[in-house]
């Protein structure tokens, strides 16, 4: 076999795969699975679950092992090869993947199998079957051949245009650096930090320092620097990455969001919803738009009066109105001054490898598995880790790849994706592999990452995601692990992970200094505790602000004039929002949750999800944290199980009872007084 993508024996072949290999690979591998598909549909006289579904999931499988490796390439790498090679690929994959959900003779098939199911039958196959059929339907399978090439179409074009929005933000972001020839410029900026900076401008070959846009350098300035214009030019150039704002105009996004959002609409429409935020709940727990609106106001509601007096305590810490450029600095003097505890002294506990470690310990005591490096196994990049997972008996039951560190050329933020799903299909099994990614400090001339603990948070969040990704014990891929679970409770596991990260049993197995080896000491972890909901108000009236933003904007957009994003934007932070902002904050350009992921009209799920984690925590605070029983209750019912049960059911099932909301608001310390 001559081309490694096509070679789906093993683990993706790294050290052998290059952009030239990835049309070559989807085309050969379509091709195939219509012509098998062709022989089915032809031959199958009476359709059942292992004729019909068992090979729909082979090959979906088989094509998401050879597309995985590929979307994810792209997004670490930074290679203008890799990029043209995902955007030569993405309309192949996606023409044919509408196709597949506007087949009807394949949706008449589904139809006969889920007729056909006895009522005894595995939840999990009923799941799938049930999945699938409303996929066919929101892929407008009952449409006329007219109107079905018209969404196919869509699909292709949304596809692109979300493709180049990221993009365009990842370039915008690339494009801009400010060079520093005066020290005192950088007055409070870590020396991490300044290290960095250091070396950056010997690579370019200037005198001074350069900062460039990556998220840690930016987190820095905006928390620690005292110069405040600096803080101020940082803050512009985040805030119109992607825009007509922005250094460099020529990554502009405005025109890509009035496209995805003008596709979005009509392809809701045509398959008939209303709007697209209606279209987007067929597929999440919320029952309809008026609930989800409910649900936010009344959040930003409790929690208005917490924010009001953080930034009137702020402001008269800062002695001067609060722009958006103060808050973080602000907030981290304020942490200063009544709990003697910075990021900075913090960071020095964490090294990324010795966190990494206690968060492998955690995952022990809780799920009774083992964690270790596979350093055999061919990674992407001299950063990136494999490793293996087994139960107590030693077998293997699935893997990950870990990348921790910002990189030029690397999309921004933190993820998890797919490498491999989990499948039991006629004797066939294949263990779940997972990619984990974040975009921490990285190692400089010999020196450990050391991460700050809301670093240490979010690598206990996006490994919540990958538990649940591993754990499955689904064999059907395409509900296995967080395949087929409602997007607003796909946030459950990971934001449920987030409260170990408060917790000194855990934190002391994630530190060690790293100068002297010294595990957290309990007092600084008391005044960490202490911190905690320091700014949680303004920070839940952010989050809200961004998910009544998204959801208003896919359910009020109007086809005839468009919808003005940046008034429509106004409007939900006059709203909501604590602070002004500037004219020139374009945060939509950048927004790429929702123009360009899967949070589009859904990135309420966050909140929603939260309100999920912290009811579920309040289980291991009422038994004890790692007690052993509600660990296998919860990994039994939430864990395991996939997209096959009605997923409420399945948290009743684990809890006792529906989730309460004043949980959420219990664990940020925010009260209605």
């Amino acid at each position: 076999m001559t081309n490694p993508l096509l070679d789906t024996t093993a683990l993706p072949r790294f050290a052998d795969i290059t952009p030239d290999h990835v049309v070559p690979a989807l085309t050969a591998i379509i091709a195939s699975h219509r012509q098998r598909l062709d022989d089915i549909l032809s031959n199958v006289a009476t359709p059942d679950f292992e004729s019909i579904v068992v090979p729909l999931e082979d090959m979906e499988h088989e094509l998401a092992r050879i597309w995985s490796p590929v979307s994810h390439l792209q997004s670490v790498l930074g290679s203008r090869e890799w990029r043209d090679a995902y955007n030569a690929a993405l309309p192949i994959l996606t023409e044919y993947g509408t196709e597949l959900s506007q087949n009807a003779r394949l949706q008449e098939a589904y139809a006969l199998v889920d007729d056909a199911l006895p009522e005894d039958a595995d939840r999990a196959r009923r799941s799938a079957v049930e999945h699938a059929l409303r996929e066919f339907r929101l892929a407008g399978v009952d449409l006329d051949e007219v109107h079905k090439s018209r969404f196919r179409d869509i699909m292709r074009e949304l596809a692109a245009t979300q493709a180049t929005f990221e993009q365009n933000v990842q370039d915008s972001a690339d494009a801009w650096h400010y060079a520093v020839r005066d020290e005192a410029e950088l007055a409070g900026l870590p020396a991490s930090n300044r290290k960095r900076a250091g070396a950056e401008a010997r690579k370019r070959d200037v005198e001074g320092w350069v900062l460039t846009l990556d998220y840690p350098t930016y987190d820095a300035v905006m928390t620690h620097c005292e110069n405040r214009a600096l803080r101020e030019r940082f803050y512009r150039a985040w805030v119109t990455r992607g825009s007509d704002q922005a250094a460099d105009p020529s990554f502009d996004n405005s025109a890509n969001i009035e496209t995805i959002l003008r596709l979005r609409h009509e392809a809701a429409n045509l398959v008939g919803y209303p709007h697209y935020a209606a279209y987007s709940l067929a597929t999440k727990m919320a029952a309809s738009t008026e609930e989800v609106i409910a649900f936010l106001r009344e959040l930003a509601e409790r929690s208005r009066g917490a924010a009001e007096r953080e930034i009137a305590e702020i402001g008269e810490l800062a002695g001067t109105a609060i722009e958006p450029w103060d808050l973080a600095y602000w907030l981290e003097q304020l942490k200063q001054s009544k709990y003697a505890i910075s990021n900075e002294v913090l960071r020095q506990y964490f090294p990324a490898d010795r966190a990494v470690e206690g968060l492998f310990d955690l995952a022990g005591r809780l799920y009774d598995v083992t964690i270790t490096t596979n350093h055999d196994v061919a990674t992407w990049h001299p950063d990136a880790r494999y490793y293996e997972i087994r139960n107590p008996a030693g077998d293997t039951i699935g893997g990950f790849y870990t990348d921790l560190f910002a990189r030029s050329g690397k999309r921004t933020g933190a993820w998890i994706d797919d490498c491999i799903n989990r499948k039991n299909l006629n004797g066939h099994a294949t263990l779940p592999v997972g990619f984990l990614v974040c975009n921490f400090a990285p190692p400089e001339d010999g020196h450990p990452s050391l991460l700050t603990h809301d670093d240490v948070v979010t690598l206990f969040h996006e490994f919540g995601h990958m538990l649940h990704h591993l754990l499955t014990r689904i064999d059907v891929p395409s509900i296995a692990g967080i395949n087929g679970v409602p997007w607003d409770a796909v946030e459950l596991p990971s934001q449920f992970m987030e409260n170990f990260a408060w917790h000194y049993d855990v934190l002391v197995r994630c530190s060690g200094h790293v100068d002297s080896g010294e595990q957290l000491p309990h007092d600084l972890f008391e005044r960490l505790q202490e911190s905690r909901h320091l700014g949680a108000g303004l920070a839940m009236l952010r989050q809200l602000e961004f998910g009544l933003f998204d959801f208003r904007l896919h359910s009020e957009y109007e086809p005839a004039g468009g919808t003005d994003v940046l008034a429509l934007l106004a409007e939900v932070r006059a709203e909501v929002a604590m602070l002004k902002h500037p004219s020139y904050n374009r945060l939509p350009h950048a927004f790429a949750h929702v123009f360009a992921g899967g949070y589009a009209a859904g990135y309420y799920s966050y909140k929603w999800a939260e309100v999920l984690a912290a009811d579920a925590f309040g289980a291991f605070e009422e038994a004890g944290i790692f007690d052993r029983a509600t660990a296998d209750r919860f990994r039994h019912e939430i864990l395991e199980i996939g997209g096959s049960r009605d997923f409420m059911e399945a948290y009743v099932a684990f809890r006792g009872r529906k989730p309460e909301i004043d949980a959420l608001l219990r664990h940020h310390g925010i009260t209605d007084a």
